[in-house]
C-alpha cells in the first residue's frame, strides 16, 4: 500500500477525511501513515520558520499531531534520508538541507509540498477501511500533488479514473442538494 493514494468515497462518514486524498507513506503490520494532499491552508512556510524566505503552501495532512511539519517532494536525489514512495515521489529527508536548498533556489515551490500533522492507522485499521470499501485506491500521481490546485484534487483523481468514478467526481458533499 506504500505508495498509494487513497481517495475517500463521497459520504465516508468522517469529517477529517470528507473528500480527502491521502498519500500512504507507510503501511505494515502495526498500522498506516499518510498524508492528506487536497487540505490547504492559508500558510505559507515562513510562517513557521523565520529562516525560509520562499513562500511555500503548507497543507493539513491529517488530524494527527498537527504540530508536526511533514513533506512530500520530487528531489530525493539532493536529500539525505528521503524516502521514495513512487518513481520520483519522495517523503521525508533532511530537513536544514531543504531550507538551505529552498532559499538558494535549488528546490522550487512546485517540487516540494508541506503539511501540518498526518493520517494516522492502528492496526488493521486501514484494511478494515479498505475491506468496507471506503476508500478508492490507485497508484500515485505527482501531477496531482505538485501541479493541481489542491481544491479540485478529489474530483480530479476520480474523473481520470473514470467509469462509475467519473459520476462520483459530480456527487454533491450533501446528497440531500442533488
Amino acid at each position: 500500500m506504500k505508495g498509494k493514494i487513497l481517495i475517500a468515497k463521497p459520504y465516508l462518514g468522517d469529517p477529517n477525511f470528507e473528500r480527502a486524498v491521502v498519500m500512504v507513506c507507510e503501511h505494515s503490520e502495526e498500522g498506516a501513515f499518510g498524508l492528506v494532499i487536497n487540505q490547504p491552508t492559508q500558510h505559507f512556510l515562513p510562517d513557521f520558520f523565520a529562516d525560509i524566505n520562499v513562500s511555500v503552501p503548507v497543507g493539513i495532512g491529517g488530524p494527527v499531531e498537527g504540530n508536526t511539519l511533514h513533506f512530500l517532494h520530487t528531489r530525493g536525489d539532493l536529500l539525505d534520508d528521503a524516502i521514495e514512495l513512487s518513481p520520483g515521489l519522495f517523503w521525508s529527508g533532511n530537513f536544514e538541507q531543504i531550507k538551505d536548498y529552498l532559499n538558494m533556489g535549488v528546490i522550487k515551490s512546485n517540487e516540494i509540498r508541506f503539511y501540518l500533522g498526518y493520517s494516522g492507522w492502528g492496526d488493521k485499521q486501514l484494511d478494515e477501511e479498505i475491506a468496507e470499501d471506503l476508500w478508492v485506491i490507485t497508484s500515485a500521481e505527482k501531477d496531482w500533488i505538485f501541479s493541481t490546485d489542491p481544491k479540485d484534487i478529489w474530483s480530479a483523481a476520480l474523473r481520470k479514473l473514470g467509469g462509475n468514478y467519473k459520476i462520483m467526481a459530480n456527487s454533491p458533499v450533501d446528497p440531500r442538494l442533488n
